[in-house]
């Protein structure tokens, strides 16, 4: 068999992309298995859609919040995905049986049970580009309004994401617009967490002439790993579609209906590297 060659890596950029800082959560629901094979058809032909519990298939949506240094200073990015958990069609037998639980968790050392990406909104045109030429990531313009677990903000583990329309205008500038898309919320206040080592992440595409890639993240500590599969949390996650006419809109309507509660959610925080402290008086000295 001739050995495959590595995709071309089209300049400005340089791989690997190296995160100075990384805020993530994301969304698990175990849903019917059919249409999201119909889907994941259209979008990633060189892929199976994963089963799990019961045959169920899994999606995910997940929210990035990250900063990358670059030689001329630093750039702030924003994005969202919606998912397919996959896998190559070929490798199927390699692939352990796992549960969800088990997957969520990280047991799949093989890291072929990946994420097929079917839509991923970003606010930054540059990443818009390097993710369409680098991991033919289906990548289009969006951008943000959240409110996110911080040390700098009210104490509380609550993750409120709205992802609103926007356009790239001229010279590669973000062009807001008002119209919301879709908005999650995650309640994990009160909620256990379990380590999850799920890293590196392999994230799927499909370039324009069918070719399948495969791009593996790393990130440097474990995940937080939420179950949610107890009845009384069933109200802790909350997606609604504000354009449902929209492509973004009509695959999660498609795919999570209108009930479904999220199996489990997970979180990445990246820990701070310094604290400017509160100041302090000095005695002055009594004039004589």
């Amino acid at each position: 068999m001739t050995p495959l060659s590595l995709p071309p890596v089209a300049d400005p950029f340089q791989l690997p992309f190296h995160y100075g800082a990384l805020h993530q959560v994301g969304l698990d629901w175990l849903v019917a298995p059919d249409p999201v094979r119909e889907l994941l058809a259209k979008h990633h032909p060189g892929l199976t859609a994963a089963t799990f519990d019961d045959g169920r298939a899994l999606v995910s949506l997940n929210y990035q919040l990250y900063f990358a240094q670059y030689a001329f200073g630093g750039g702030v990015t924003q994005e969202i995905e919606f998912n397919v958990i996959a896998f190559p069609t070929a490798e199927e037998a390699r692939l352990p049986r796992l549960s969800y639980a088990q997957y969520a968790q990280g047991w799949d050392q093989t890291k072929l049970l990946g994420i097929a990406r079917v839509h991923v909104v970003c606010d930054n045109p540059f990443a818009i580009r390097a993710g369409r030429e680098l991991y033919a990531e289906p990548k289009y313009p969006g951008w943000f309004e959240v409110a996110l677990p911080s040390l700098n903000g009210p104490a509380g583990d609550t993750w409120t994401v709205r992802c609103k329309a926007a356009a790239i205008g001229p010279d590669d500038t973000l062009e807001q617009d008002d119209t919301p898309l879709l908005d999650l919320t995650a309640r994990l206040d009160g909620l256990a967490a379990v380590a999850a080592n799920s890293a590196p992440i392999t994230g799927y595409g499909t370039d324009r002439e069918g070719r399948l890639l495969a791009g593996p993240m790393n990130v440097y500590q474990p995940y937080r790993w939420y179950d949610l599969s107890a009845p009384e949390h069933s109200g802790r996650t909350r997606v609604h579609v504000h354009a449902p006419d929209a492509d973004l809109g009509r695959d999660v309507r498609a795919l999570l209906g209108a009930d479904v509660p999220a199996a489990g959610v997970w979180t990445y925080q990246s820990p701070p590297v310094a604290a400017h402290n509160r100041p302090y008086y000095l005695p002055t000295r009594p004039r004589l």
